[in-house]
């Protein structure tokens, strides 16, 4: 698993330099080819996003080498990241198989139980060299089979934050200032006042979920204020989708998919390459 990295030097990198790495969850061969295509291309580093749903969907060995050959095959090393993760269990099985990039998210648990998981993940994933992110504040809407309503206080306490850090030791932190899972049904706003507190009592790279949807300036300043990590998803889904579907009402007679999934895969790849210059990636891969 030669070309299969961790996250900490990217963003660490990104921190630095003042860019962000974009994180595409990716399902399948044809998400894995237009990501590492486009990031070759534009010289990005780049980090796939694989649920708890995806590594069930597509096997978690099978998805490994088929990432590790693409990355192996383009010359590039790219981070597999395991996105919303929670189960130790599944945690360790998927390091073993070669994985070196975590999410544990306890942002459902209260601060000490938060706590308490992030340390046993960091103890777990810092002995297989793995890099760590975790969550406090939670996101409106669906992560994979995670449905959240509505929560009482959705935005991360600064002070949390810190002590969360400072406990457990993670390379990471994603927080919660107003972004949601999906797209958004009217244009959110971001608390940026309470990004910068965070950023000035936090040291570490800060990650923002649920981009999808937020405008080129908020990813920007989000970017200014600390964040080195930009997740996306629901963005791919919807441009492949798209495509495939207008690509099938218009040739009702093409089965074959080295067809129909061209257009589809165009179209991820002109989102892929817009989220990278958003990000300020470009010419940025170590």
């Amino acid at each position: 698993m030669k070309n299969i990295i961790n996250t900490y030097y990217m963003l660490k990198k990104a921190q630095k330099e003042s860019f962000a790495v974009p994180a595409f969850n990716f399902h399948n061969l044809e998400s894995v080819h237009v990501i590492l295509d486009v990031a070759k291309e534009m010289e990005s580093p780049v980090i796939l996003a694989g649920t708890p749903g995806t590594f069930k969907y597509g096997g978690v060995k099978e998805l490994i080498a088929l990432v590790n050959a693409a990355a192996e095959i383009r010359n590039i090393n790219v981070a597999i990241h395991l996105d919303h993760h929670h189960d130790l269990n599944d945690i360790k099985y998927k390091l073993d198989s070669g994985i070196r990039s975590a999410m544990v998210d306890g942002s459902a648990l209260t601060l000490d139980e938060n706590i308490q998981l992030t340390k046993k993940t960091v103890e777990l994933c810092h002995r297989y060299a793995c890099s760590v992110e975790a969550e406090i504040g939670q996101l409106i809407g669906q992560e994979d089979d995670m449905i959240v309503e509505s929560v009482n206080d959705p935005y991360t306490i600064p002070e949390d934050a810190l002590k969360l850090a400072q406990q457990t030791g993670i390379d990471s932190l994603a927080i919660a200032i107003g972004t949601a899972h999906g797209m958004y049904k009217e244009t959110p706003k971001l608390d940026f006042e309470r990004l910068e507190k965070i950023q000035n009592l936090v040291d570490i790279p800060l990650v923002l979920h649920g981009a999808s949807g937020i405008s080129e300036s908020d990813i920007r300043r989000c970017i200014k204020l600390g964040v080195t990590k930009v997740n996306v998803a629901t963005e791919l889904k919807i441009a492949f989708s798209t495509a495939l579907r207008e690509y099938l009402i218009a040739n009702p007679s093409v089965d074959d998919p080295r067809l129909y999934n061209e257009l589809p895969k165009k179209a991820m790849a002109q989102v892929v390459k817009e989220k990278i210059l958003i990000c300020k990636s470009e010419g940025k891969y170590f």
